[in-house]
């Protein structure tokens, strides 16, 4: 006898008088039973309290407001499926002013070295839980690889009104269970044994959140 059977045997011993595993209660709440108008309320408290940056603004404006989040910004990146015009507020290629933007798609995958020379990555949303303050991205074409959201400092997110939930139990079932999925809540922050507060460590120490209305 190997000692892996050895050791199964034992654990299958030692169980075989436990009680039977009782049946797991289902009852927590699958649904939403606030507005849209109180959900994305509830969101935007929540992502200000985790020190997020959130702009509500009508579709229309989006260009204008990346553009100014992005002012100053040497380079960014994007995935290949991101709407273009939303960056159609960045300066024109001849103006000095105009971040160099790289797109990481499935021909031109940037390495970790690429991406954490960049200053900022902007992608969509694939939904957001507004109990918890939680964005999840599922690696859809707007969304991309989950490592472009994580190695450079900052992320700009935008997200649609529409693909706001108040509950978990919602976000999951509008979510492909095999997606490679990155669930945010808030910049990267973490503390060490003295409760002093680090960010950046695992991920962006900047969360830009732009709502579309």
């Amino acid at each position: 006898m190997s000692a892996r059977e050895d050791i199964l045997d034992r654990i299958k011993a030692a169980l075989r008088d436990a009680p039977a595993t009782p049946d797991i209660p289902r009852n927590y709440r699958l649904a939403t039973d606030k507005t849209a108008g109180q959900r994305l309320e509830q969101l935007v408290d929540r992502l200000v309290d985790y020190k997020a940056n959130v702009f509500v603004v009508p579709a229309a404006e989006v260009p204008a407001k990346l553009a100014e989040l992005l002012a100053g910004s040497a380079s960014i990146v994007v995935p290949h499926g991101l709407p273009r015009e939303w960056l159609s507020g960045l300066p024109g290629k001849d103006d000095a002013a105009s971040p160099a933007v790289e797109v990481d798609s499935p021909e031109r995958r940037l390495t970790v070295a690429e991406l954490d020379g960049v200053d900022a990555v902007v992608t969509g949303a694939a939904v957001a839980v507004s109990e918890t303050g939680t964005i999840m991205l599922d690696g859809s074409p707007s969304q991309g690889r989950r490592i472009i959201s994580l190695v450079p400092d900052r992320h700009i997110c935008v997200l649609r009104a529409d693909d706001v939930v108040e509950v978990l139990p919602e976000a999951v079932a509008r979510l492909e269970a095999t997606a490679p999925q990155t669930w945010i809540s808030g910049p990267s922050a973490t503390s060490d044994i003295e409760l002093e507060r680090v960010e950046g460590v695992h991920g962006p120490r900047t969360l830009d959140v732009v709502i579309l209305q």
